[in-house]
Order: structure tokens, then C-alpha cells, then sequence
């Protein structure tokens, strides 16, 4: 790093300072070096030397407490935060103080009201304390005691906060003691923190995230992940080396909380799925499949885009080509992972990438700000980089063997959750195409809408849905009303509160199943029914979706005793679509400014919309 550089740009308030500052941030992997951008930061804002961009409107509440000494971990926090506009107000607990500050109701955790929870249980309390020779059955039971009793630590802040909680599982040792038989028993340490970093994140609720320690000291290197000098002298957590990294996880994982990952990965061909140029090697020619180093290291890298598909990424071809020599080897080499029916949109021509990408946005009813490029020209990943700026590009090397890794630590398709309909994503975009073919041959649109034979399931919010429900308010926001933002924590209050009531809407007819296409979040204030969060997937619009869930709103706020609902709209720089939405759907504006739109609806002479969609209704039970 030139420090000199990155102070030069300070002392003259030059803007650009921050801009510099985050690209350091990010390349930095040494302690010193990180911390000492930390203090350049502290320095601009002393000398009040604003960054570029806005601010949000409310600073993340973020509480770090555990076993060990907290400083200086918690500045590295605040630091990756911040320069990656998710700034926050700190709380830090006192050292080893963690389940005082959580069991006692009167702490300055709860006053504090956190939004995130970082939490570092001790190591030494993750130790078996009988005897090597104990019985299995007596170690697995004090193991199932370390796990419970930080599983209801977390339930205990949850409950009274409502506050996504992360937690770190433990690092395993990494001296030679006990040898080989350190695998032979639940009492060593080895064996027992494996057990238990296992189970506390098979039983983690909902709002529990694990910080993978064991992850990040295993990729270290296990001696180099640990320093004992500074844990006896300043009680250290871990090597200062290691200390960054967790910080950065801790990081990515509050960014995690407020960001939705990317959801199109867009390929080049050439060089990229397989080696050489198919128009020019011919299908025989190009190096693919297993007869070769480098053939096979393409095909592993399609292997792993595959596993990406079937977490719900979609898969996107843009390549300078011939559309029929494109798609040669999807249709007919034997080595190829990847087939025609992965992919969403397949643009082969000889048109600028940049514009074959801003394409396929509308196509796929998606923001450009979702899409990742990645080819091995340089010349193609900047001029994307120029004209579609929104884009996040991985320009590849020139060694296929390192592909898998790159984009496997890019971490832009991390899931915070997986659900049965991700793995279908592709399917159901594939049907989109056949429902637009059948639309070309219809002559007017109730012919049309009938003939797709749509079936919808209204359902009340329920547990089981809670992970995916998270994930559509989290990611929606081209149609979506005011873009709140609920963790999987936050809608199992909603389910709880009898003032709110929410429901989901999934959509299906002949030529397939969207899932889950619509969130409404209502809460009840006096007569009124308050729109919170009214949400839909961009892939059903015009298809009555919109007036079967204005029924339904209408008709629960009807049996909540309300005689008007209430809509807001809130403009973010993506959601301008639905800005005269509820004008369109019959409600009236009440209040306009430029930060809001209100309307409302006067509940008694509304009546129920007809529509073409047959409706089932599924309450939500419990026990």
C-alpha cells in the first residue's frame, strides 16, 4: 500500500479520498496495513471531509461481546462497514462478560437496542471436562449442554431484541496432542469442537448466523490462525492475521443482512466454458472433458456453474459469435456439463457485450445491479465495465485451473438461505418464454389469461415459508410499494402480532409453477389498514395477480373491523414502475411529496374484482 498516496489525498480534502480508501480496504490483508486505513478514515471525518455518497438514514446498532478482548476487532468492523456505505453505532461488551450482558434484563445490551449482535463465545468453555474415558454417551451430553446453552444465549437476545444474532463457532486445536487418537474419542478437544461447531449450525434458528471460525482458521492454517503471546497478554483472540479475516466475515455477513446476493451470472464461451475459439477449432478441436489437464479444468469449472443453478442463480450466455456455432457444443459435445436448457438468455452475435447485457435486464425483469460478467478478454470485461456500469465483472485469467476458485471466493451468490424453489428458478423463467409464445397467438387478452389456466394460493405467513418470505422482501424492489426490509427474525413477528396480518400469494397454470410471487404485510391502526409492504415478482404482472391480492387485503381488513386501507409509496432509484400503482388500482392520493405518495381506500363501497384465477385460501394454524 502507499500510504503516502492515500495521505496526500487526505490533507488536500480531495474527494477522491474515499473512492482510494475502499479500493485499499478490499486488496488489504495485513493487520497493520488495515488498521492504519482505519485511522485515515477517523482522520477524513474529523476533517469533515464528506464521502460521495449518501449515507443510509439509519446507522446499523451493532453490539460485539464474548470471551475475549474486543479491541482492536471491533475498529476493523466499524472500518469494512463503513467504507462499504453500511456504517455503524457500536456497543462493546466488557471482556468475558457475555452471559452477564445477555441474562440480566437490565443490561446495557438491551438498552443499547441493537439491530445486529456479534458474539464471541469463549474457547475454554468448549472443552469436555471429564475424563478421555468417559463414556461416549456422557461426552455427546456435555457437548448437546455446550450447543444449548449458546443456542438459548441467542434466543434470550432474539426475544428481547429482535435482533439478527451472529455467533462464532470454535477454532479446533492444532498442536500434535494425543496424536492419532485425538479421533477416537468425543473428549478431545479436537473431536469435541467439531461435534459442537456441527450441531450448533444444523440447530440454528432462523435468526442465528455462525461466523465460521473453524472455516477461517482452516483456510489460515491452523498454527497460523493462533498467537498465545497475545492472548496472555492482551487476551487476543486469535493471531492478528486471523483477526482480519474474521473481521471481514463479520462484516460480509452484516452486509449480508441488508444486501440480496447477485442472481444472474453471465457467461463469455471461448476460453471461458472451453478452451480455444469453437468458430475457428471446430467442435472437435476445442479442449474440453477429461482427456486433458486443461480440458478438464473446464469442465470442473462447469460443474461448479451447475451447483450454482441449482442454488438459483440464473446461467446467461453473452459471446461475440455466430448463434449456431454458439450453441454447437451445448447440443452436441459429449463433455459439455452446461446444456441449452441452463440457460436463460443466450446472446450470440457480434453486438457489443455491454449492449447484449442491458438486454437481457428487461428480458429476465431484473436490475442490471443483479448481474455478474465474466469472460478472460480484458478488452470486453472494460468495456462492460464503462457502459454498463452496473454490472460486476470477474475478468478471468489464463489459467482455467484457477476458475472455480475465483469465482468461489468472489462471494457474490452466497446464500443466506436455500429453499426447494431456488433450484427451479431456471425452469420457471424457461416457462416464461412459453406463456409470451402463447400470448403472440391470442387475439385478446381474457382469451389469453383463460387459456393459462392459473391457479393461486393465498396462504398466511407460516414457519415453514419464514426463510423464503426473508428472501423476497429482502431482494424485491423493482414492484415494491415502500422497499421495507425484514429479516427472517422480523417476520416471525409480524406472524405473532395480531395487529399486523400477512399473507403470501404463489401463482401456477399450465405450463408451469412461479412459487411464491407476492408479499402483503397490513397493519392494523384504529379503522385504518396500513399498507407496511406490498411486493410482487415482475414475471405476473398484468395477469390479475394484482387484483386477486387486493381482494384478499381488502376482505381481511374487512374482518379486522377497518374501514379503509391505507397505501404509501416510497421512491427508491429502481421502484418508479409502481409509482401510480394504487392510482391504478382505484385508491386516491391523499398526501404527495418528494419523498412519499400516500392514498387511500375507502372500504365500503369496494367491491371484489373478477378475475381469471381460480383461488385457494390456506390459513395458518398453529401447533
Amino acid at each position: 500500500m502507499d500510504a503516502g498516496e492515500i495521505k496526500s489525498l487526505l490533507l488536500k480534502n480531495d474527494p477522491a479520498f474515499w473512492a482510494r480508501l475502499k479500493a485499499l480496504t478490499r486488496s488489504a490483508r495485513d493487520f497493520e496495513e488495515l488498521f492504519l486505513l482505519s485511522s485515515f478514515r477517523k482522520k477524513a471525518h474529523a476533517r469533515k471531509l464528506a464521502p460521495p455518497q449518501a449515507a443510509p438514514a439509519k446507522k446499523i446498532r451493532l453490539a460485539i461481546l464474548g470471551g475475549y478482548s474486543l479491541y482492536p476487532l471491533h475498529e476493523l468492523i466499524e472500518h469494512l462497514c463503513e467504507v462499504e456505505n453500511l456504517p455503524v453505532e457500536l456497543w462493546q461488551g466488557d471482556y468475558d462478560n457475555y452471559i452477564s450482558e445477555i441474562m440480566d434484563d437490565d443490561s446495557e445490551l438491551y438498552s443499547f437496542a441493537p439491530h445486529v449482535v456479534f458474539l464471541l463465545p469463549a474457547e475454554r468453555r468448549c472443552t469436555y471436562t471429564g475424563n478421555l474415558t468417559d463414556a461416549r454417551e456422557l461426552q455427546q451430553a456435555e457437548a448437546q449442554r455446550t450447543v444449548d446453552s449458546l443456542l438459548e444465549l441467542a434466543r434470550k437476545v432474539n426475544e428481547k431484541t429482535r435482533a439478527e444474532i451472529i455467533t462464532t463457532n470454535f477454532m479446533l486445536p492444532a498442536r500434535h496432542d494425543l496424536g492419532a487418537f485425538r479421533s477416537r474419542t468425543l473428549g478431545s478437544e479436537w473431536s469435541f469442537r467439531k461435534w459442537v461447531n456441527l450441531e450448533l449450525g444444523l440447530n440454528a434458528p432462523s435468526f442465528l448466523h455462525i461466523c465460521d471460525w473453524e472455516f477461517l482458521a482452516n483456510r489460515l492454517g491452523g498454527l497460523a490462525a493462533r498467537d498465545e503471546r497475545s492472548w496472555f497478554e492482551t487476551k487476543q483472540p486469535c493471531s492478528s492475521a486471523l483477526l482480519v479475516e474474521l473481521a471481514r466475515e463479520a462484516a460480509q455477513l452484516i452486509a449480508s443482512l441488508k444486501r440480496a446476493p447477485k442472481k444472474v451470472l453471465v457467461l463469455d464461451l471461448d476460453n471461458t466454458l472451453w478452451g480455444g475459439v469453437v468458430a475457428d477449432d471446430g467442435l472437435e478441436g476445442i479442449e474440453l472433458g477429461d482427456t486433458s489437464p486443461r480440458g478438464e479444468a473446464f469442465k470442473a469449472f462447469q460443474k461448479y456453474i451447475a451447483s450454482l443453478k441449482q442454488r438459483g442463480v440464473l446461467l446467461a450466455v453473452c459471446s461475440k459469435n455466430d448463434l449456431d456455432k454458439a450453441q454447437e457444443p451445448f447440443q452436441k459435445h459429449p463433455e459439455m456439463v452446461l446444456r441449452l436448457e441452463d440457460i436463460v438468455s443466450f446472446k450470440a452475435n457480434w453486438e457489443p457485450k455491454s449492449e447484449n447485457i442491458r438486454a437481457m435486464a428487461p428480458e429476465l425483469n431484473l436490475g442490471l445491479d443483479s448481474f455478474v460478467f465474466v469472460d478472460d478478454n480484458p478488452a470486453e470485461i472494460e468495456i462492460v465495465r464503462q457502459f454498463v456500469p452496473e454490472v460486476t465483472t470477474i475478468l478471468l485469467g489464463a489459467d482455467p485451473s484457477d476458475y472455480v476458485a475465483q469465482l468461489a471466493d468472489c462471494r457474490l451468490f452466497e446464500p443466506r438461505s436455500i429453499t426447494s424453489e431456488d433450484a427451479e428458478r431456471t425452469s420457471q423463467y424457461r416457462s416464461d418464454a412459453q406463456r409470451q409464445a402463447l400470448a403472440a397467438t391470442v387475439t385478446d387478452m381474457a382469451s389469453y389469461l383463460e387459456s393459462l389456466q392459473m391457479e393461486s394460493t393465498i396462504s398466511e405467513f407460516a414457519p415453514v415459508d419464514v426463510p423464503r418470505l426473508s428472501q423476497l422482501i429482502n431482494k424485491s424492489n423493482q414492484f415494491n410499494l415502500t422497499t421495507h426490509r425484514r429479516s427472517e427474525a422480523e417476520v416471525i413477528a409480524v406472524m405473532n402480532d395480531k395487529n399486523f396480518v400477512g399473507y403470501s400469494v404463489r401463482l401456477k397454470d399450465r405450463f408451469g409453477d412461479h412459487g411464491l410471487i407476492s408479499i402483503v404485510i397490513g397493519e392494523k391502526a384504529g379503522d385504518t389498514m396500513n399498507i407496511d409492504t406490498w411486493l410482487m415478482s415482475c414475471r405476473v404482472l398484468k395477469r390479475q395477480v394484482e387484483e386477486e391480492v387486493l381482494n384478499e387485503l381488502a376482505r381481511l381488513a374487512k374482518l379486522k373491523n377497518c374501514t379503509r386501507l391505507e397505501g404509501l409509496f416510497l421512491p427508491t432509484p429502481k421502484n418508479e414502475m409502481v409509482r401510480d400503482f394504487y392510482g391504478r388500482m382505484g385508491f386516491t392520493l391523499t398526501v404527495e411529496s418528494e419523498t412519499k405518495r400516500e392514498f387511500e381506500l375507502r372500504l365500503e363501497a369496494f367491491q371484489p374484482v373478477p378475475t381469471k384465477i381460480k383461488i385457494v385460501r390456506r390459513a395458518y394454524e398453529p401447533g
